[in-house]
């Protein structure tokens, strides 16, 4: 079974909602986890976003990347900027991939807006993890 990390700054968003949909689309072919360069609580609208979807992510812990440096993934997957460059390298043999998405919680405007931000991000990740899924699992 194949291993994922998906790191994100903070652990708090796109790297919550590309767990959900990584564990969705990979099913029992991989153990899928998340982290941030550091941790701050899950975003209540990535939550909202995902729930949209028919993912509940409500139950995910917001975690540092550290806590995982002893497991070895086969895929480490940066959905950020600020964690390729704060994490350029991750212990092991694992496949580094880089692929940032836009952060919506840097959105401001009305409620309509910053929910069409996060359902557009989280339809990018979506389109990603089935892709990526489909492609190397």
């Amino acid at each position: 079974m194949k291993k994922i990390l998906i790191l994100c700054t903070a652990n708090s968003c796109r790297s919550q909602m590309a767990e959900g949909y990584f564990r969705k689309f990979a099913g029992d072919k991989a153990e899928i986890y998340s982290a941030g360069v550091y941790s701050t609580g899950v975003n209540s609208k990535a939550i909202a976003s995902m729930l949209e979807d028919g993912i509940d992510i409500s139950k995910h812990t917001s975690n540092a990347m550290e806590e995982y440096k002893d497991i070895d993934f086969d895929y480490v997957i940066t959905v950020c900027d600020n964690a390729r460059e704060n994490c350029p390298f991750w212990p092991g043999n694992s496949i580094h991939i880089h692929n940032a998405f836009p952060d919506p919680t840097h959105m401001i405007g009305t409620e309509a807006a910053m929910k069409a931000s996060f359902a557009a991000t989280r339809n990018m990740i979506r389109d990603y993890a089935q892709q990526f899924v489909a492609d190397h699992l």
